[in-house]
């Protein structure tokens, strides 16, 4: 079975060779050229047995550094502030 090269070097891995070797979305794979010029594919281990791929979210999540509360930063958004006298603004503990 031949599969067509992309301009980007990338080729599709046939579903059925992805079922067998367990390859998801997210999955390692290796590679190893063998004595007569062959080409071994595999799947590529995990550090952990029970580690989990990285969610495609994890990169986009952050974390609060700015040493205000989640009432705070809403208030600030919105545009209101300590002499307003909003029932939800909380002052800054320092």
């Amino acid at each position: 079975m031949a599969h067509q090269v992309t301009v980007k070097g990338q080729v599709t891995i046939p579903k059925r060779v992805r079922e067998y070797l367990g390859i998801r979305p997210g999955s390692g794979v290796e590679f190893e050229v063998g004595p007569q010029g062959d080409v071994v594919l595999r799947k590529a281990g995990r550090a952990g047995k029970d580690a989990r791929p990285r969610s495609r979210f994890a990169a986009l999540r952050g974390t609060r550094k700015s040493g205000l509360s989640t009432d705070e930063i809403m208030n600030l958004l919105r545009g209101y502030d300590e002499d307003a006298r909003d029932p939800g603004f909380k002052n800054r503990k320092k």
